[in-house]
């Protein structure tokens, strides 16, 4: 079940354009997506991120009510189950949770008073923290992370309307992505670096203030 809440309070207009403060809360479900890195047969890893729950909020500020920029904040806690060499061959399943902050901008195509169709893109840091339940051992690593994001927010009154969203996530390391597995170990460690790319689907409420 995906639910999203979006609160959205107008500050004021001035006497030539609209401008509005936007605060939104939203959560969605991202789906599987496979990793892997092979170097050679002793140094490679593969497995997946495993689909699960994503929340998050954002700050707005729209001005003439077609363009928007707002810092995002977005939370997943998942599993990530890797099959790596490191001695010998192993599976682990690992703890993952991945923090986005972003800065977005998104271009509002109004159809009507009621329809809002928008489409935007999203640039700043992911911040993954990994966790090897068979070590104990603990990492954290901070990467570039981009998206992009589109969705329509149809307004039944003057205040309250329902949301739907769709956006892509990734997070890079120089030219490839970078979902980053420290393994742990008793001397060694696999450090490596994959591509990763996770579509999130996600709708709910829009509430404004002012309108």
């Amino acid at each position: 079940m995906i639910i999203i809440t979006a609160v959205v309070f107008n500050f004021g207009k001035t006497q030539t354009q609209a401008q509005e403060i936007r605060l939104n809360a939203y959560s969605g479900y991202s789906f599987d997506d496979r990793v892997n890195t092979y170097y050679s047969t002793s140094d490679y890893y593969e497995g997946r991120i495993e689909g699960s729950y994503r929340w998050g909020f954002d700050a707005e500020y729209l001005l003439q009510q077609r363009y928007g920029l707002a810092l995002n904040y977005s939370r997943q806690d998942t599993k990530a189950p890797i099959r790596y060499y490191q001695i010998k061959d192993r599976q682990t399943t690992f703890d993952l949770g991945i923090d986005w902050i972003t800065l977005a901008g998104t271009h509002y195509f109004k159809v009507n008073e009621t329809v809002e169709p928008y489409a935007g893109i999203m640039g700043g840091v992911a911040i993954f923290n990994i966790r090897n339940p068979d070590s104990e051992l603990s990492q954290s690593v901070t990467r570039f992370g981009w998206g992009l994001r589109m969705g329509t927010n149809i307004f039944f009154s003057e205040s309250l309307g329902i949301k739907f969203q769709a956006d892509l996530l990734s997070a890079a390391q120089a030219v490839g992505g970078g979902v980053y597995f420290g393994t742990g170990g008793a001397g060694t460690a696999v450090s490596t670096y994959s591509s990763m790319l996770q579509f999130t689907l996600g709708g709910g409420l829009v509430y404004r203030f002012g309108k």
